[in-house]
């Protein structure tokens, strides 16, 4: 198992969007050649889109280049994680998210349920607008989704 990294930070209204954060279903039978067409374009829109889906693990059919860091080991992963919340945390605008005790805590858990083999996910609101979205998601296998390829071996 190995763990990538991805972060995300844009306008809290287009996170919001949710229709844009989850990958089309399949076309149910009869399927047409322009369902299957539909389908697919829709798909290479979600995986090429750098919104965060809406599950955790379906970061896994995104376009690589999303891969923000890739880790080996839970803790250097973690670390990574408290990485981007120091790196932020000015711009935090809960106080209480920018406690670097509170930060602590995330870091730590981070690394248990990473070493379980669990996803982590936390969001933030910068300012007003604005929201910054990090996960880690474990790969080969996920939890999740055990059946979903490394996004670098696709």
């Amino acid at each position: 198992m190995h763990i990538h990294a991805y972060s995300w930070l844009g306008e809290k209204e287009l996170f919001d969007r949710e229709a844009l954060r989850r990958p089309p279903d399949r076309p149910h039978p009869p399927v047409t050649a322009e369902d299957e067409e539909r389908y697919r374009t829709l798909l290479e829109t979600f995986r090429h889109s750098e919104l965060p889906p809406l599950e955790t693990s379906l970061w896994l059919l995104k376009s690589p280049t999303l891969i923000r860091a890739t880790f080996e080991e839970p803790k250097d992963a973690a670390a990574w994680l408290g990485r981007e919340l120091t790196e932020h945390a000015p711009g935090f605008l809960s106080r209480q998210e920018a406690d670097t005790a509170r930060q602590a805590r995330l870091v730590t858990t981070a690394t248990d349920r990473l070493t379980h083999g669990t996803d982590v996910s936390f969001g933030f609101y910068l300012g007003r607008t604005s929201f910054l979205s990090l996960a880690l998601v474990t790969c080969t296998p996920n939890h999740w989704v055990p059946d979903l390829p490394c996004p670098l071996t696709r």
